[in-house]
């Protein structure tokens, strides 16, 4: 609304508060904005000054000024047209029945509490109902790297089918403190949740534990700074929750950047570092057709760390774990 006009206050509206008037009738306006029009005198009523909290009196004059205008309505669930953007932006891999996305670091897969912006939010980007991807899989908030989606309910149930019976290979790459010996093998530790909320973590726990888990992971050392860090790629055979961050703590060589999971040598070697932990590579089933090979290309948050330790990510073994078989 660009112009001055005169509004009178109907008898129903007698005792109404007069911010309450103004939001009833331009709901896009905000307390701090009635507030700042009254304060500067620019909604008056019966020609005098007045505050957001008086009260109307039936047939009142109410002085009411320019306003910013309404924001263009959005549809209920439609994304703003940069979210689709973004959204579109992640893609490395779709076809019609799969759609794998390079995930950053720091975006959470689901929402939850305090957590608006996450990737299933982001997948009203290809419609809703049946048009709309479904997750097959998981990756910690702050891991980044790939991540498959079915573009249908088939093809998601095949998808999640093949990570259910192992038939996944989900390579990781890491840069963990220290340089482990042996350089490769299998770790074979049991996890279970202790602690609550924030300070709830993974740990090692005994195979007769009621509350342990099975958690298996293949790795092997790629390149080595020094005695002072390790890169690894790491294939968790099992997906337990915080699976390969718990596992290398274990080992005594914690992934750097892992405010968590850590010790003191890692997190004075991870200082300006957020977690160096990467879902680089993913060999499975195509839903209907061959197999699906996926590649993401590594996070700035990895760059980082290789910056930092002198590692060459075109040095790397495309398929480091089959010199082991």
């Amino acid at each position: 609304m660009r112009e001055v006009r005169t509004l009178y206050v109907d008898k129903g509206e007698e005792g109404v508060r007069l911010d309450r008037w103004f939001k009833r009738r331009w709901p896009h306006l905000n307390h701090i904005q009635i507030q700042k029009l009254t304060r500067s005198g620019q909604i008056r009523v019966d020609g005098a000054r007045a505050k957001p909290d008086t009260r109307l009196s039936a047939g009142s004059q109410v002085r009411v000024p320019p306003l910013p205008d309404a924001p263009a309505p959005e549809e209920k669930g439609k994304l703003p047209a940069r979210d689709v953007a973004y959204a579109k932006s992640l893609v490395i891999y779709e076809d019609e029945e799969v759609l794998a996305l390079n995930k950053p670091s720091g975006l959470a897969v689901q929402g939850g509490t305090k957590t608006s912006k996450h990737v299933d939010r982001l997948l009203s980007a290809w419609g809703e109902g049946l048009e709309r991807p479904r997750l097959v899989h998981r990756l910690d908030r702050d891991t980044s790297g790939v991540l498959v989606l079915g573009k249908t309910p088939a093809a998601a149930a095949r998808l999640a089918g093949a990570f259910a019976k192992r038939r996944a290979e989900k390579i990781y790459w890491a840069i963990v403190a220290g340089f482990p010996k042996p350089g490769d093998g299998v770790l074979n530790l049991p996890l279970a949740k202790r602690g609550v909320g924030d300070r709830e973590m993974m740990v090692p726990t005994d195979a007769k534990d009621e509350r342990g888990e099975q958690a298996e992971t293949e790795f092997v050392t790629l390149a080595r700074a020094g005695p002072r860090a390790a890169w690894m790629a790491l294939w968790p055979h099992t997906g337990r929750t915080h699976q390969l961050r718990a596992h290398m703590l274990a080992m005594g060589h914690p992934i750097l950047g892992d405010p968590k999971y850590n010790n003191e040598a890692s997190v004075e070697l991870s200082e300006g570092l957020k977690l160096q932990l990467h879902a680089r590579r993913l060999v499975l089933p195509h839903p209907s057709r061959g197999t699906l090979m996926l590649e993401a290309p590594i996070s700035p948050e990895l760059k980082a760390g290789f910056e930092r330790f002198g590692f060459d990510e075109h040095e790397a073994d495309p398929e480091p774990f089959k010199r082991r078989r």
